[in-house]
């Protein structure tokens, strides 16, 4: 059973910075595509980013084309999300997802395991 926690959240302004970490229980975890989902009040779950297992092939959602990052350190089995430039519609619960294969996109069916989410709230 794979553990994926996740953490960094909190509240900030407008045109801030966080990065948020999702840490593997697992060493399944270097094999394996990973992404980041948010949904916020009332909405469903959303594609954030994703990234292959080696790091390769990362892929983002329009809306956060271009301010966030995805990467991963297999060696220390985390993922991460680097957010710039942060906007109020950014603020919901951000989840961590492993894929089933080594490459992952937007689909939520490609993921089988979940974090419990971290919540991102940004002020105007």
């Amino acid at each position: 059973q794979v553990q994926l926690v996740e953490s960094g959240g909190g509240l900030v302004q407008a045109g801030d910075s966080l990065r948020l970490s999702c840490a593997a229980s697992r060493r399944m975890f270097s094999n394996n595509g990973m992404g980041w989902f948010r949904q916020a009040p009332g909405k469903e779950r959303e594609f954030v980013g994703s990234i292959g297992w080696n790091g390769s092939n990362a892929y983002y959602a329009d809306s956060v084309k271009g301010r966030f990052t995805i990467s991963r350190d297999n060696a220390k089995n985390t993922l991460y999300l680097q957010m710039n430039s942060l906007k109020p519609d950014d603020t919901a619960v951000y989840y961590c997802a492993a894929a089933r294969r080594a490459y992952a996109g937007s689909v939520l069916e490609d993921y089988n395991y979940w974090g419990q989410g971290t919540q991102v709230t940004v002020s105007s």
